[in-house]
């Protein structure tokens, strides 16, 4: 484990050698991952930090709130609305790594776009190491790794918990004072929900994605999983009333890990699954059946792309 004071302290030193005199823009997402990257950063260097969250329409149910909230005190926060940017770049694509990729670009030219009306020269970004490691052994390319466009238009990327596993970002986390919705919230992808769609991304399925994976860490928050969440993996058929619907399938999945490397599928309660599928099914009434994915880490990644 990481002596967590010094690493602190060297990491804001680091920020402030890499950036120096320039200005920087930070990528939050609201994740622990890149709120201690930003609480880091804004320590480190102060005014010279713009911090942009983007919401790109396949966030978390109440995610831009909660972050303008959570994040008032950085009185330089950007909120930047490109939801329809994102769904349109990302029309007919179907691939999982190209879905990375285009999403990867895509957070590059929002944040390129901020950095011009900051004029930032560098970009800060919550980059841990297992992102790293599932990137560079081909496992999956995550957005801020493999899925970087070949130019950037930055002078520098800084990556202050880059070498660090989560358990370690949340041990910092705790260090910095965070609030524990964030220090201790499950992991959520870079990429958001659109790799719990499988298939062409749609506003269609990234909302059912969106209210089922609200259920689910709902009902699964008292049994403490690691990461608990939804996907909506296909269509089938089913019966509502007394009507033949073809309708989304949407599988559950809660798993137990230390970081993210391995991990093992939750044994639920049979009464929390009932609960789970009765509560996705009757919110939404193109929901035809719910699943839960007993496979672990290896085989399975924990996300579905």
């Amino acid at each position: 484990m990481v002596d967590v004071d010094t690493f602190i302290e060297e990491a804001k030193e680091s920020i402030r050698d890499q950036i120096g005199d320039e200005h920087a823009i930070i990528a939050l997402s609201g994740g622990v991952d890149s709120s201690v990257a930003a609480t880091l950063a804004y320590e480190a260097v102060g005014e010279q930090l713009t911090p942009v969250y983007v919401d790109t329409g396949l966030m978390r149910k109440g995610e831009t709130e909660q972050i303008a909230e959570t994040f008032s005190f950085m009185e330089s926060l950007r909120v930047v609305d490109a939801e329809e940017r994102f769904f349109d770049a990302l029309e007919g694509v179907v691939d999982p790594e190209e879905k990375r990729a285009v999403i990867g670009e895509q957070f590059i030219r929002e944040f390129e776009r901020e950095a011009k009306d900051t004029d930032a020269e560098y970009l800060v970004q919550g980059t841990i190491y297992p992102d790293r490691i599932e990137s560079e052994g081909n496992i999956k390319s995550h957005h801020n790794v493999g899925g970087l466009p070949d130019v950037v238009d930055f002078e520098g990327i800084v990556e202050p918990v880059r070498d660090l596993y989560k358990d370690e970002v949340r041990e910092v986390a705790r260090a910095l004072g965070l609030e524990s919705i964030i220090a201790e919230r499950m992991p959520f992808p870079g990429p958001g929900l659109a790799v719990r769609v499988l298939g062409e991304v749609t506003p269609e399925k990234v909302q059912v994605a969106r209210e089922a994976c609200h259920i689910v860490e709902d009902e699964t928050e008292k049994h403490d999983p690691w990461q608990a969440f939804a996907a909506v993996i296909g269509k089938g058929t089913g019966v509502k009333g007394d009507n033949r619907v073809h309708g989304w399938i949407v599988s559950v999945r809660s798993v137990e890990s230390r970081d993210g490397m391995t991990a093992r599928a939750q044994e639920l309660p049979w009464d929390t699954l009932q609960r789970i599928q009765s509560r996705i099914t009757g919110t939404n009434e193109n929901v035809a059946r719910v699943v839960y994915d007993v496979t672990h880490k290896p085989p399975a990644t924990i996300e579905y792309e």
